[in-house]
This record gives C-alpha cells, structure tokens and sequence, in this order.
C-alpha cells in the first residue's frame, strides 16, 4: 500500500487503492514498516477535505537522527541538541564527531559526553528531542603562593597556651617550658609558589592563569638558608624561634623573675623573659622581644621585637603632665589592661580596658578580643592610629578625649609640599640653562660654541633626571595619602559617648551625645557616622 521514494518520502498511490477516510490511512501506516516515520497528518486530512484530483500522495516521510551543536556565550560549554531518528537510520559517534568538528570545537570534548546523548536515540521515542553537554572548557586555576611552615613551637605560640591544671583549670601564670631550639633545628619549611594551570574554552581558546605570589625565605639573627635543602630555615645558634615576616629568627634569651632594684635595669641583645613583675622605676631594653608574666608598674620597656605584658600596665601622671609607664616596640605591643601609660608600636592588642593613656600606633589599635573587640577606651588620648576598633570609647561623664586617627598624614602633607618647592626649583633652573642654551647657540667661535653646548646639556640632563625623580616621589605621595586614608576607620561594637574629640587627618568631629555601635571613617573628605544595623 505505501512505497518509499528515493528522498525517504513515503506514498500512497490513490487511484491504485483508493483508501475510503484519512483515519482509514493514518491506522494503516501505524500497522505498517513506515509506523515510527514522521507520518505527515496535516496533508492527509486536507487531502479528504478536498476534492484534489492527485494521483500520489506523500503521507510520511523517513528522518534520520540529527544533531545541533550550540556554543555558550562564554565559550565554556558545547550543548547538543539531539533528535531521534524517525524511521531513519542512528546517529553514529563518528558523525557526531564530525558535527562538532563543523562548528570549531577543538577541547574539552570527552567521547563519554556524546555516548550518553546518542545512547536516548534507543531510550526516548521517534522524534523526541533532548539535550547534552558534548564539551566542557576548564576554567583556569590560580597558582598558589609561597607557604612557610612552622616546624617548631614559637615563643607566641607558648603564650598562647597556658598551662592546664589537673583539675582541668588554667593556670594563667604558667605557660610551661621555653620552646628552645638546638643549632641545627629546621625551623620552617617553605612549599614554593605554584604556577596555576592555564584554562581553556571549548572552541581551543586559551585562559591564562595567574601564578601564586612567590615570596623568598627570609632568614632572621641566629638562622640560615640550610645548606642542602634551600627550602628549609635552619637554626645556627640556640635559643628562642620568633616568628618574622616570611622567616624566624632564634634570639638568645634572658629570663629573670622580678625587675626590681636589686636584679638593676636591664639591656639585653636577645629576648627578656620575666616571669614575675617590673617594679616602679625599673627598665628594660631589648633587641628582640621583651615578655612579662606579671605587671609593670611605673616602668619602661622598649624593644625591637613584641612587648607582651600578661597582668596589669600601671602607671600615674607626673608633675609635668607626662606618664610615669612607658612601653615602645618596633614591632607589637600585646597587653591585658593599662591606664596612665604612654605605649607606642606598629600595632597594640589591649585585652580589656585602656584608660587615660597616651597610644600611637602606626596601624591598629584594638581594644578587646579579636573576635569583636567590646574592650573599653576613656581618658587619654590616641595620638595615631590607622584603624582603631573598641567596645566603648569615652564615658558616661562625657570627660573629654582626643582621638588622632591617620595623623602620620601630615608628615605625608609636608613632604609632598617640600617636593613641590624642589621641583618649582628644578623646573626654574631647566628654564635658565635653556635660556643660556640660547645665548650659545650665538656664539661665532665654533669649538668654544660645542664645549659650551655640551656642559649646558650635561647639567639640563640631571636636572630633568632630577624632575622626574621628583614627580615619581610625588605619585607615590599621594598615592600613599589615599591608601592611608582608604584604610583610616574607627569602629564601635557598644557605645560611643559624647566628649569624644576625633581627628582624621586635617578634619574634626566631635560627639556631643551618644552614639551605638558605628563606623567613622573619612568619606569626600567629610568625616561620617555609619551606623551599624545589626
């Protein structure tokens, strides 16, 4: 009853069995080989509807199973859109592979993608459509950087671990043996940056990667590069490790129980350790860090590396208005409590409270714990600080305090004028050597003219090598300006009281009432109130 023609058509000779209804046709193809071709519905009925005087009717026709490959707009996926065959024959992996090839994929393509979407040519029926990922492209993959692993105990980390007690309490005054090292020791291990690996798009495109910050082992006082392994930090003396940026250092360490009269002042090359107090009047100088277990009262401590006191800072107001305490590190300064001190460092950590002391810090000053310092601050005054992070700040009393926060921009100010004035200068002196360049130019004498254009050349030489000297100091001025003052914020978790005077760089704010837990930061060269909202 139906033929197929040679372009996969499948007919229906009318005159030769003049089928009585469309129904009649459509059950019959359903009985037939043709069943799963697209049978042609829309022609059949149409033909019944009218009175076409047409010998042959096309009533199905025979599809092969196709594919269409779409390319996402980042490139990073091919989908294919398969439709399964209709009477026709399977889509092979081969001309699958082939379709892919047509639209330019070059990677990410893996067989098994396209083995799962031809595989629904036997699960789906005749003419269904469905889709795959055929290739997937790879995103590139940042190196990582350089590592420096501890192999050892630092002095840190044994002060911050107190001892345990068997009865499961803490001793909070004894933190255990020294953490010392023998020469020899490996200290740190370094794990090289790695270089990140290159990612790509589906269509061969390739996406570079960005390779890990590489950073060189640094070794302090008492350590050396290892001699057979260039990724290991050894120690060459006995001692202490300390941590440093990118290294440690070993110090040789003094440790005494009480700094009083009798033990004298001291003034160590190494670390200090005392175990007990340092009595009024009493110093300490050390060129690595100075550690108390007790309190200062009245005393001074400076050093080059940390200064940790684990009790109490004392001191009290002399008669010329200075501070009878005085902490200064090169590096950090980590205390419990303090009041009437003066303590300077790069950063201070102050557990609990901080009252009418004198503080410059040339980065964070942070009252309370680390994890949301609520410590509290009154009296005194800040006499620099980047960042300054507390719970309370003033008090009830509204007793006056004064808060400098990026103070250290005025000495930016200042160098900056300092170099506008050499450059007016520099600039002044360019215009009189071309001025004399001029004059030369006039000379008839032709030897005397060259010796004398040659010196004015040379000395116009350094002075613009001098101008822009001077012009890259200023682009990293004012770049350093807007980076100080980008970072320059003060945060309150609790109440900020009123009495508070706060200076950030050459602006002023003061509190006349109370405020809850903000930020105050320098905003368009304004100083701002966000308030915290939860």
């Amino acid at each position: 009853m139906f033929k197929l023609a040679h372009n996969g058509n499948v007919l229906l000779d009318i005159s030769e069995f003049a089928p009585p209804s469309a129904a009649f046709v459509l059950e019959a193809l359903e009985r037939s080989a043709f069943a799963e071709c697209k049978i042609d519905r829309d022609a059949i009925n149409a033909f019944f509807k009218s009175n076409s005087s047409e010998r042959i009717l096309v009533v199905a026709q025979k599809l092969d199973a196709t594919i269409s490959i779409t390319i996402s707009d980042d490139k990073m996926q091919a989908i294919g859109e398969l439709t399964t065959p209709q009477g026709g024959k399977l889509l092979s992996i081969d001309d699958a592979k082939k379709a892919l090839v047509k639209v330019g994929i070059a990677r990410g393509y893996k067989q098994v993608f396209l083995e799962q979407l031809l595989q629904k040519q036997f699960e789906l029926p005749a003419g269904s459509q469905c889709q795959g990922i055929v290739a997937q492209g790879r995103l590139p993959s940042d190196g990582k950087p350089t590592r420096f692993v501890s192999m050892v105990s630092t002095l840190k980390d044994r002060l911050t671990t107190p001892t345990l007690r068997e009865d499961g309490s803490v001793d909070m005054r004894d933190f255990g043996k020294l953490a010392s090292v023998e020469p020899g020791t490996v200290l740190i291990n370094q794990q090289p940056a790695t270089p990140g690996k290159a990612g790509f798009t589906v269509l061969g495109d390739v996406l570079p990667t960005k390779a890990g910050e590489s950073l060189p082992l640094v070794p302090g006082e008492g350590t050396e590069i290892s001699k057979t392994n260039p990724l290991e930090l050894v120690s060459t003396i006995a001692g202490v490790p300390v941590d440093i940026n990118n290294g440690m250092r070993v110090d040789d360490i003094f440790t005494i129980n009480n700094v009083n009269v009798k033990s004298g002042h001291i003034d160590f090359e190494g670390s200090v350790i005392v175990t007990g107090n340092v009595d009024p009047g009493m110093k300490i100088k050390a060129k690595g860090d100075i550690t108390v277990f007790g309190t200062v009262e009245s005393g001074e401590l400076i050093a080059k590396g940390d200064i940790t006191v684990k009790q109490g800072c004392i001191g009290h107001q002399k008669n010329d208005k200075s501070l009878s305490c005085i902490l200064i590190s090169n590096s950090n300064i980590y205390l419990s409590h303090t009041q009437y001190c003066y303590i300077e460092a790069n950063n201070i950590l102050i557990e609990r409270q901080a009252s009418h002391c004198e503080m410059k810090s040339s980065g964070l000053l942070q009252i309370g714990h680390p994890d949301l310092p609520k410590g509290k601050l009154f009296g005194g005054k800040v006499i620099d600080a980047t960042q300054l992070i507390a719970g309370e700040i003033g008090n009830e009393s509204g007793a006056k305090m004064i808060i400098n926060l990026a103070a250290s921009g005025a000495d930016i100010t200042k160098d900056t004028d300092d170099c506008f004035k050499d450059l007016a200068k520099t600039d002044e002196q360019l215009d009189t050597l071309q001025k004399a360049l001029e004059k030369a130019d006039l000379l008839k004498d032709l030897e005397q003219k060259r010796l004398l254009i040659e010196k004015i050349g040379a000395t116009q030489l350094h002075y613009c090598q001098q101008a822009e000297q001077l012009e890259q100091r200023l682009t990293a001025l004012e770049g350093g300006l807007l980076d100080l003052l980008k970072q320059t914020r003060l945060v309150v978790n609790s109440i900020l009281h009123a009495g508070v005077e706060i200076h950030i760089f050459n602006k002023v704010f003061k509190t006349t009432r109370n405020y809850p837990p903000s930020t105050v930061s320098l905003i368009e060269n304004k100083i701002e109130i966000d308030f915290k909202t939860s």
